[in-house]
């Protein structure tokens, strides 16, 4: 079968869970949902989302109710599977009626399936499909949720350090229960690593803006490589002050969906960093765009994914191909999702992943038999 009499034959949406978790202390790792769209030669592509679950795969699933009212299965039976560009804004304008955050994550998950599939179907890496990689190694960070005590923090910064690590992000946890405690975490943390190591907080959103400006001014003085979402998403004002008032980095927009949401970000919040989650923000197709926004104002972006396998992946593409990009969130959790669900990752090795120049797509492959066992329902 040539290229040219492709069609996408079928869109599946999985949706994985671990069998026992704590609601209360989960870190984004305990359920996922994959996307697998299949072409007419038998081709399949994956992706993921990263959003509750259940509601992405209704979105996926939904039957037609009008003509902007679609659910993207039937947007997309049919269709070209290398029409990817033009899916996406099928996809968007298809859904318009109940569209938003939900789904946009389940697009993003379906556009990042359609990236995989089409550099399957041409041979070629995503990352040369994105307009060519960079560099074929990136830097990574270990990202990690803050430990309940310094005594704590300091041992897994210790030992992720040992691991090769170079920069270390801890977040959330016990940061902002307790305002004075945050000092004693970051410097058992800076001791345990010395100078060299470099260490990101990710607040939360958890202060408000004399708040974020205070503890701002406290990791000023630990030599914090950035300062993440210390006021909620929406707070443009305190982010602006932020900025305007820190030597700090200011980091946040994981949270974020839409392109017009980052530009806000960047124009009336100020933020040095922007951080999409391809597996929210619109996948592959828009997370190109945010990056050409981003390096527009001289900014930087450094994905965010803290899921399976199969979101590492995507992100290391998408941040060896763009211009502002170079460095990629490395997950840490201990979870089957996180550490078995992809059979074939990508590799790390002495602070660094490799970009899977020499396989099609992203680069992973699914291990079919654990997501039979974690499949929900």
């Amino acid at each position: 079968m040539s290229h040219a009499d492709l069609t996408i034959t079928a869109v599946e949406a999985v949706h994985l869970r671990l069998s026992e978790i704590d609601a209360e202390r989960c870190d984004g790792t305990q359920d996922t949902l994959l996307v697998f769209v299949t072409a007419s030669d038998g081709t399949v592509g994956v992706g993921e989302v990263d959003s509750s679950p259940l509601v992405a795969k209704a979105v996926i699933e939904a039957e037609p109710s009008h003509l902007i009212a679609r659910g993207l299965r039937s947007v997309l039976l049919g269709r070209h599977p290398l029409d990817v560009d033009a899916l996406w804004h099928d996809m968007v304008e298809g859904s318009r009626y109940f569209g938003g955050g939900a789904t946009m994550h389940a697009i993003s998950g379906v556009d990042i399936a359609l990236w995989d599939l089409a550099g399957k179907v041409l041979d070629l890496p995503v990352a040369r499909l994105l307009g060519g990689p960079r560099s074929d190694r990136l830097d990574a960070y270990a990202s990690l949720v803050m430990p309940d005590t310094p005594a704590e923090a300091a041992a897994a910064a210790a030992r992720h350090a040992e691991q090769g690590y170079r920069a270390i992000k801890f977040g959330w946890g016990p940061i902002g229960q307790d305002l004075a405690a945050n000092e004693a975490l970051v410097r058992e943390i800076r001791r345990a690593v010395g100078d060299d190591v470099a260490v990101m907080i990710d607040a939360g959103q958890v202060w408000d803006t004399k708040t974020a400006l205070r503890m701002a001014a406290m990791y000023e003085g630990y030599g914090i490589a950035w300062l993440e979402e210390p006021v909620a998403a929406d707070d443009l004002a305190g982010y602006r002050a932020l900025s305007d008032r820190s030597s700090l980095t200011i980091a946040g927009g994981e949270q974020e969906s839409s392109y017009g949401a980052f530009e806000r970000l960047l124009d009336e919040g100020g933020l040095d960093l922007i951080q999409p989650d391809l597996a929210r923000c619109g996948g592959l197709t828009q997370g190109r765009r945010l990056a050409w926004l981003a390096q527009t104002r001289h900014r930087r972006v450094v994905p965010h994914a803290f899921k399976s396998g199969v979101l590492v992946a995507a992100s290391t593409h998408f941040a060896a191909s763009i211009p502002n990009g170079g460095l990629i969130e490395h997950t840490v959790s201990t979870s089957p999702i996180a550490r078995d669900l992809v059979a074939r990752e990508i590799d790390f090795v002495d602070g660094q992943v490799r970009v899977p120049l020499d396989q099609p797509g992203l680069g992973v492959e699914v291990d079919l038999d654990l997501l039979e066992r974690l499949r929900a329902g």
